[in-house]
């Protein structure tokens, strides 16, 4: 429920005082207590804040798409419950008073674990469990965690459902009633240390969400929730932060730093904005970033009209890394004073599972590894995704079959039912696998871990050789005649792989040595060269369809139709229902690369 700004200063005012009003009765490591007398050092206090981000539903270190102990190829491990003991240790050598722990976002979205207790055995059913991340964050004492966009993936209920769940407050302070336009979660939380060196320390946290909630989720927030910028919100809540008694200033955001958008002109908001917070805002002290998925040990950013530095630090993601932001505080002029503050990471790899986290949610764990690996069908032939950024592969035909057959069957009968359609898919994914034999819901799911819906877009043939030229920007130019080295082909500057689509029902040559923005070469539908005023329908995932990777065009063409069932579940009903999943039924190659004509593969 939308809170009037007074109710909502009195709830915080009390729930700040309850989160750490208890402080520390012995001096925190590196703090001293002196008089202040004459010829005397001044008073001084240190405290550390911890902080982990998009943790994306990791509460063990396992993959349930490969049903194994996570690992990737520099061997970080993922997790709360190594987090857990990575925190447990911090708060022996700093005294467990002298700590706060926060997140900035992407909780309950990610993992099989976190989408079985939203959709299978949801928290929002009547006697429904309670979610496995509440559970965990509660166990291991979180003081505050910001809104991720990902936390509105399943809808409002089951968000609110979470909030209640978790004993810390969820905080959005740019997260706002539609209609009232007040807050529609905590803005900020404030936390009392006690020092042994007399007035409590207050330590405000505000959290920031991103606005493109407002795109990515439009389907589930348009009309009851609007996401103005970081820095706006931080404008206006940071001064009230301080006038309320804050000492220090944390800023939990879930934003990147690099001051870019992947949504183009969809939104008069960056994305990735916690930089442009520092820089803008005076008063912050610290900001813990999100959402970009990257690993900031410590970034310095000076703030334009104080020349003061605030300090960033961006923990990775799924809990592989821990944020420690250390402040010092010097007792000056009746009140206290940042003197210093870094921030450092550690590797949760360095640490073992704490058996307090795994105990706790064992038979979670168990329940999720047996849904995850139901057999649902078998497959003809083995598919992987190995060679897919490069090469027209069957396992995201697949995708593609799945994807259009379903539009097809939508729009049928109705007024754009002649019309061709075509399908988008990326490899989201470079390990993803359907076996030889027996498919098993994990085996399926893994081709799409992410959970989009699908859609049906109207785009004509010089629209969709606009989408794809932007598409293949992802290549490295590579000149003609020379070998190709694959390791160093793909991700042109930085391009994720899922912001790589490959587009089946049409046919096309990607020329790799030629500069980005003329590099289809032969596009053609149904043997003929693209009609440039022909329509077509595109089967198009919501992220894509509403501006996520600022793809041309699509966002704004029309839409034909929708629907809200995951992307993911579509496929794994599409495997239930056939049985059997043979290639020779969907598999073609409808594009490949090239250079100057002949095929690099």
């Amino acid at each position: 429920m939308p809170l009037n700004r007074r109710t909502f200063l009195e709830r915080s005012a009390a729930a700040g005082a309850g989160v750490a009003i208890a402080g520390a009765t012995a001096l925190p490591a590196g703090a001293a207590e002196q008089s202040h007398g004459h010829g005397h050092s001044p008073k001084r206090y240190s405290f550390t804040v911890m902080g982990t981000t998009d943790l994306h539903g990791n509460v063990f270190n396992w993959d349930y798409f490969t049903d194994k102990e996570f690992d990737d190829k520099t061997h970080n491990d993922v997790g709360l419950a190594k987090i857990s003991t990575l925190v447990e240790k911090i708060r022996k050598e700093k005294g467990r008073r002298n700590t706060l722990l926060i997140d900035a976002g992407d909780t309950i979205q990610g993992t099989q674990l976190s989408y079985y207790y939203a959709k299978v055995d949801p928290i929002t059913a009547k006697r429904g469990p309670v979610h496995p991340m509440a559970q965990a964050m509660n166990a291991i004492g979180y003081d505050a965690a910001a809104l991720g966009n990902h936390e509105f993936n399943y809808g409002i209920p089951v968000l609110r459902k979470f909030e209640e769940q978790c004993d810390f407050p969820l905080l959005g302070a740019n997260a706002l009633d539609a209609k009232t336009l007040r807050p529609a979660f905590r803005p900020y939380s404030m936390h009392r240390l006690r020092t042994p060196c007399g007035r409590d320390v207050k330590v405000a946290v505000l959290g920031l969400t991103n606005p493109g909630i407002a795109i990515w989720d439009k389907a589930n927030v348009q009309g009851k929730m609007t996401f103005p910028g970081l820095e706006e919100q931080a404008a206006k809540w940071v001064p009230k932060l301080r006038s309320l008694g804050a000492d220090v200033v944390i800023v939990s955001a879930h934003s990147g730093s690099s001051g870019t958008s992947s949504y183009g002109d969809q939104l008069p908001y960056i994305e990735n904005a916690a930089g442009l917070v520092a820089e803008q805002v005076p008063g912050i002290d610290a900001i813990l970033v999100g959402h970009a998925h990257t690993e900031i040990a410590e970034y310095f950013v000076a703030n334009k009209e104080t020349g003061k530095k605030v300090v960033l630090s961006e923990p990775l993601k799924w809990g592989q890394r821990l944020t420690l932001f250390d402040f010092d505080l010097v007792w000056e002029k009746g009140r206290w004073t940042v003197e210093k503050v870094g921030a450092q990471v550690l590797n949760s790899n360095t640490a073992d599972e704490d058996p307090k986290i795994t105990g706790l949610l064992g038979d979670e764990h168990k329940k999720v590894v047996a849904y995850v690996n139901q057999v649902i069908g078998t497959s003809t032939t083995a598919m992987t995704t190995a060679d897919a950024p490069w090469k027209d592969e069957p396992i995201i035909d697949l995708i593609n079959h799945v994807q259009a057959e379903t539009v097809k069957a939508a729009l049928a009968g109705g007024q754009y039912a002649a019309l061709p359609v075509l399908s988008q898919a990326s490899c989201f994914s470079r390990t993803a696998a359907i076996p030889a034999g027996q498919v098993t819901i994990r085996d399926a799911a893994g081709l799409y871990v992410f959970e989009n819906t699908l859609e049906a877009r109207l785009l004509t043939g010089g629209q969709l050789k606009d989408y794809l030229e932007f598409s293949a920007r992802y290549y490295v130019q590579t000149p003609a005649g020379g070998p190709v080295d694959t390791s160093k082909l793909t991700n042109a500057d930085n391009t994720p792989d899922y912001n790589y689509d490959a587009v089946s029902g049409l046919t096309y040559e990607i020329d790799v040595a030629r500069p980005a923005g003329s590099r289809i070469v032969n596009l053609s539908f149904d043997g003929k060269p693209i009609d440039a005023a022909a329509q077509f329908v595109l089967a198009v995932n919501n992220y894509r369809a509403s501006g996520g990777g600022n793809f041309p065009h699509v966002a704004k063409s029309q839409q034909l139709w929708a629907n809200s069932e995951e992307i993911r579940n579509t496929i794994i009903n599409w495997v239930k229902a056939k049985g059997t999943v043979d290639p020779a039924q969907f598999a073609t190659v409808g594009w490949k690369l090239t250079r100057d004509g002949t095929p690099v593969f």
